[in-house]
C-alpha cells in the first residue's frame, strides 16, 4: 500500500506539473514556427516538462500519487478551457478593441480543447504505467532507460491522438503529419537532454523524502484516486 505520510516536496512537484501543463496548453498551442527549416508547434517547447515531472512523480512516489496529479492537471485544463470560453463569449464593451486578439490567443475551438484533454489524459497515464512497470522489471536499475522509454510510448500516444483530432481537415494533411512527427521527435529529444536533471531531482527527492516506491501491488485503474 502507498504510504499515507505527508511528503515535503510532493505538493511543489504537483504545482510545477500543473503550471507547465496550463502554460503549454494556453500559450502558443496553435502557433506553428519554422526554425532552420524545421517546422514545429511552439507549445511543444515547454509541454515536455509535464512528462519530466510525471516521470519523477512515478519514480519517487509511485503510480497512485502520480495518478492524483494527472487528475489534478486534467481538472485544471478543464477549468481553464471553460473559463476561456466563458470570458470570450461575454460581449465586449463598446469601443474595447482587443476582442479579436483575445479570441486569437485563447479562443481554442471545442475540437482543439477536447483533443488536448483526451491526448493529455491518455498520454500521461500511459507514461506513468510504462515507467512503473519498467521499474519493477528492471529492479530499479537504468533510470535513463525507464524515463526515456516511458516518454517514447506516452508521447507517441499523446501525439497520435492530439494532432489528427485537433487539426485534420483544418490544416493540410501533410502539415498535420509533419508537425505531429516533428513535435514527437522534439518531445523525446527533450527528455533525453533533460536526463541529467531528472537524475538529480530524483536523487534529491528520494534522499530527502526517504521514499523509493515500487508499484508491485498497485491498482493501476486510472479512474480511482485511492493511494494504492
Amino acid at each position: 500500500m502507498t504510504p499515507t505520510k505527508n511528503y515535503k516536496y510532493y505538493d511543489l512537484i504537483m504545482a510545477t506539473f500543473c503550471t507547465a501543463l496550463l502554460c503549454s496548453n494556453l500559450i502558443g498551442v496553435q502557433k506553428i514556427s519554422t526554425v532552420f527549416g524545421f517546422t514545429f508547434g511552439t507549445g511543444i517547447l515547454f509541454f515536455p516538462i509535464t512528462y519530466l515531472f510525471g516521470d519523477i512523480l512515478t519514480e519517487v512516489y509511485g503510480y497512485a500519487r502520480s495518478r492524483k496529479v494527472v487528475w489534478t492537471g486534467f481538472a485544471a485544463l478543464v477549468f481553464a478551457s471553460v473559463m476561456s470560453w466563458f470570458i470570450i463569449a461575454l460581449p465586449p464593451a463598446e469601443g474595447w478593441p482587443n476582442q479579436g486578439a483575445l479570441e486569437t490567443v485563447f479562443g481554442q475551438t471545442s475540437r482543439v480543447a477536447g483533443a488536448s484533454l483526451l491526448a493529455f489524459w491518455c498520454g500521461e497515464f500511459t507514461n506513468s504505467f510504462v515507467l512503473a512497470k519498467m521499474k519493477i522489471f528492471l529492479a530499479g536499475r537504468f533510470l535513463w532507460m525507464r524515463t526515456i522509454g516511458s516518454t517514447v510510448v506516452g508521447e507517441f500516444v499523446d501525439s497520435l491522438i492530439f494532432y489528427p483530432l485537433a487539426f485534420l481537415g483544418h490544416w493540410e494533411t501533410s502539415l498535420v503529419i509533419q508537425v505531429m512527427l516533428s513535435n514527437y521527435v522534439i518531445k523525446v529529444l527533450w527528455e533525453v537532454l533533460m536526463t541529467p536533471v531528472t537524475y538529480r531531482i530524483v536523487a534529491f527527492l528520494k534522499k530527502h523524502e526517504n521514499v523509493d516506491y515500487y508499484d508491485r501491488n498497485t491498482n493501476f485503474n486510472p479512474f480511482t484516486l485511492k493511494m494504492n
